[in-house]
């Protein structure tokens, strides 16, 4: 949940040259243990790494957001 205290973590823009499909990195703090276990859970389910079940997820998600018109079609 989102409040007046929460902090975000400032990232510095890409630095030009990259691609943008050259892989990033992402470093997460304080997950709460609850989704941790629920995405290795979920992640062991359907045989992926974690990492390949957030990105799922992450892409699934985004999609359905297109469909709902909240963002614009990217492809």
């Amino acid at each position: 949940m989102l409040n007046a205290t929460t902090r975000f973590a400032t990232v510095p823009p890409m630095p030009k040259g990259k691609e943008q499909d050259e892989p990033g990195v992402w470093n997460f703090r304080e997950v709460p243990r609850e989704a941790i276990v629920k995405a290795k859970i979920g992640a062991a389910v359907e045989g992926l790494s974690v990492k390949a079940f957030i990105v799922k997820l992450v892409e699934a998600h985004w999609q359905k957001m297109e469909k709902d018109g909240i963002l614009p079609k990217t492809r």
